[in-house]
């Protein structure tokens, strides 16, 4: 019997990366770790108010973007909905430009939430801000 399971990859920059509080929700579902990369330098980071665990926005921007440190996840894609359906507003999905130029599918901020956010591009990933306010 063949093994007919498709994938798909999966991009995570914040409480879902190895060893961080939701990382179960991705390998609970099959998930299985690809690479620890970074995007293109045309994105922002916030680290956003209301959530527990805390948990990081991702924007594209035009200007003034920076390459944000991530993880890149494989999941088997009959898991894919079930996981996109329990991410909460004002996180969501879209496609993501990875510095190698490759686009993957991963998580996304609604631009509304990070107005009142702390941008935290500069330290180029949200591992790098939980060392700071560690």
């Amino acid at each position: 019997m063949t093994n007919n399971v498709k994938f798909i990859q999966v991009a995570v920059c914040g409480a879902h990366m190895t060893g961080l509080p939701l990382n179960g929700q991705l390998t609970s579902l099959g998930g299985t770790f690809l690479e620890e990369t970074t995007t293109a330098p045309a994105y922002k980071l916030y680290q956003l108010n209301g959530f527990t665990p805390a948990r990081p926005g991702l924007i594209r921007v035009v200007d003034g973007g920076a390459a944000i440190a991530l993880e890149v996840w494989q999941l088997p894609i009959e898991n894919y909905g079930t996981f996109v359906s329990g991410v909460p507003a004002p996180l969501g999905f879209g496609t993501l430009t990875l510095a190698d130029g490759r686009t993957v599918n991963g998580f996304m901020c609604e631009h509304y939430a990070t107005l009142n956010a702390v941008d935290i591009s500069h330290l180029g990933g949200w591992r790098h801000y939980l060392k700071e306010v560690a």
